[in-house]
């Protein structure tokens, strides 16, 4: 690197972040407001829909915020271990050490939401998140003089994309970062609107990088428990899912903001990308008010066959059935033969359960949510 100093790290103004808080205003009411609907909405679920709602929110979290990263866990996994730990009936499954580690930090996220941050803590998530890992030690700040850069492109010519501090400085900039973090929370000397902080941790932590691996996975955990603590309770924000839509957008921001500390760009992408998030988990809550209606308006009415389909349909969410149900998918499903799967699939119409599209072999069905 030699004497230039290219990132933000680097700068005499470092970790001193500018932005115009004028910019945020509108999108900080707009985050408040948005909370406001959310929780009014929650409150129509009665217990075993806000049990769905967490499951699928939080496993979808886990899997999306992991994806970010280029690894995929398996669904069934995750959602039986976070069942698990809600003490739900679950298949009882073997869970392999990925998918157990990133959900237990996900369910600690939303019961501790409101406890101190503090190294312990951070420590603990990044053990979580190292589960099953030989390549590495979890639960560590890195160590030796090597650089800490990302990059991309091939060996013999890569691209660095940021370079973070030396590992010798990461234990003091922790402790400056927590020392911010409390300060800057709702009971702090210098409190911070929600959107603003919550942004400026993730970029204030994935700065100063302080592991060898899950910087980005524990960046995004904060943010959410920095809203969390904002609101005095965890909402469940799909913030991961959000991100993983736009995966470039997201690395492409935080590239054109790791070489200086003015943020408001930064801050103006990450709260829009919280409010789409928000709109994400909205829509989660208003399909299980309306799946329930839905259920209790069939039940008596559907042959086990039926139930089983329109069960399996709603676990998709709100989004439904890639492309949609299609009859090779009720056969596949239930078992049953042709003829019978076209008679239950009509039924199904004819109850109002399932709006058909498309013509003989591009006929598909979704639900009528």
């Amino acid at each position: 690197m030699g004497g230039l100093k290219l990132w933000n790290w680097q700068k005499e103004d470092w970790p001193d972040f500018h932005f115009d808080p004028i910019r945020l205003a509108e999108l900080e009411g707009r985050f408040l407001q948005e909370s406001g609907v959310y929780w009014g909405s929650v409150k129509h679920l009665e217990k075993d829909g806000k049990d769905l709602l967490a499951v699928e929110l939080m496993s979808q979290e886990a899997l999306k915020t992991s994806e970010i990263e280029g690894e995929i866990l398996n669904r069934d996994s995750v959602q039986s271990s976070i069942r698990r730990q809600f003490g739900l009936a679950t298949d009882h499954r073997r869970i392999p050490p990925a998918e157990q580690g990133i959900s237990e930090l996900m369910v600690e996220l939303y019961r501790e939401s409101q406890l101190p941050l503090d190294e312990a803590r951070l420590l603990r998530w990044h053990a979580l998140l190292m589960s099953g890992r030989r390549d590495l030690v979890g639960g560590v700040y890195r160590a030796g003089s090597d650089p800490m850069q990302v990059v991309s492109g091939p060996l013999h010519s890569p691209k660095v994309h940021f370079e973070a501090p030396p590992s010798n400085v990461v234990p003091n900039e922790m402790r400056r970062f927590l020392d911010w973090y409390r300060s800057t929370g709702p009971d702090g000397a210098k409190r911070l609107p929600m959107l603003t902080r919550a942004g400026i941790c993730h970029l204030y932590f994935v700065s100063i990088h302080p592991f060898e691996d899950g910087n980005g996975r524990i960046a995004r955990a904060l943010s959410e428990k920095s809203l969390a603590e904002g609101l005095g309770k965890p909402e469940l924000i799909a913030l991961s899912a959000a991100i993983h839509r736009n995966r470039k957008a997201y690395y492409e921001m935080l590239e054109r903001c790791n070489k200086r500390n003015e943020i408001t760009e930064w801050l103006v992408y990450f709260a829009e990308t919280v409010l789409a998030a928000q709109a994400e988990s909205q829509q989660w809550v208003e399909f299980l008010i309306e799946k329930t209606r839905l259920i209790d308006r069939l039940r008596g009415k559907w042959n086990e066959r039926q139930e089983k389909v329109i069960l399996r349909m709603a676990r998709e969410g709100p989004s439904g059935f890639k492309g949609g149900l299609s009859a090779e998918n009720y056969l596949a499903i239930t078992g049953t033969s042709r003829a019978t799967a076209t008679r239950d699939l009509q039924d199904l119409v004819e109850m109002g359960a399932l709006v058909r599209t498309g013509r003989l072999k591009g006929t598909r069905y979704r639900l009528a949510i």
